[in-house]
């Protein structure tokens, strides 16, 4: 095998789908890679074969998320005012702290074996940031980082005044991710009053709604951070509808 790495990824649109349905499936593609870079371990270079790479793009129902470094508290509302409003919970298994999933947030969920990219976590977050900075550049949003704090802001130039536009949380092991990113595209804000999210008590939460005034088309950004996607990991996209 000239080149043990595969930088063909598969991609799908799973559209308005359940929480959990989707953790599932990311769980199922995940462990796959996993086993295969477990029973591939002790072979010798000649006989290994490159692992597979998956990225799922899809919007939730009402829903809240809290990571493993999560505090219980930060989720402010009653079990009856999650059912009044039809939300759900669920305790994750990805970094970060409590985060709100919901229709008209674009949510992206890479599962990538990064021996077939890069070994280093610190850059993959970065990567998947710069995939967001350059799609929210295409609407005239200057956006970026703060320091100490994962995630894409707008108003950076402000600290203190920042607002989050897109948070993220992945699980790693053996080099292979899963869970990644929301960006709030057209989502109702006020369901952030909800909780801390993210843990952070000092800072606004946005969306590109709010910020230019106006509904964005949703496949119009789903298209734009695709290619920014490819482009910052030097990806080929594949379908994989047959394979979800």
């Amino acid at each position: 095998m000239n080149d043990p790495q595969n930088k063909t990824v598969l991609f799908a649109d799973l559209g308005l789908v359940d929480y959990k349905e989707a953790w599932d499936l990311q769980t199922r593609l995940f462990e796959q890679i996993v086993q295969a870079k477990v029973a591939m371990r002790d072979l010798p270079e000649g006989q290994k074969q490159p692992t597979d790479n998956y990225l799922l793009f899809c919007e939730h129902p009402h829903v809240y998320t809290l990571g493993k470094s999560g505090q219980k508290e930060h989720l402010l509302a009653s079990e009856e005012t999650l059912l009044k409003e039809q939300a759900a919970f669920y305790h994750s298994n990805r970094g970060g702290d409590i985060t709100y999933h919901g229709p008209g947030q674009l949510v992206g969920y890479p599962i990538l074996d990064l021996d077939n990219f890069f070994t280093d976590i610190h850059k993959y977050m970065r990567s998947l940031e710069e995939a967001v900075i350059l799609t929210l550049k295409e609407y005239n949003i200057e956006a970026g980082r703060i320091q100490g704090l994962t995630g894409v802001w707008v108003g950076t130039d402000e600290p203190q005044t920042a607002r989050k536009i897109c948070a993220m949380g992945v699980k790693t092991s053996r080099w292979v991710t899963m869970h990644g990113f929301a960006l709030n595209v057209n989502t109702d804000i006020s369901y952030f009053s909800n909780i801390v999210p993210c843990g952070i008590t000092d800072r606004a939460v946005t969306s590109l709604h709010l910020e230019k005034g106006t509904v964005i088309p949703m496949h119009e950004v789903k298209e734009l951070l695709l290619d920014n996607l490819a482009n910052v990991f030097g990806m080929k996209l594949a379908n994989a509808e047959k394979f979800v």
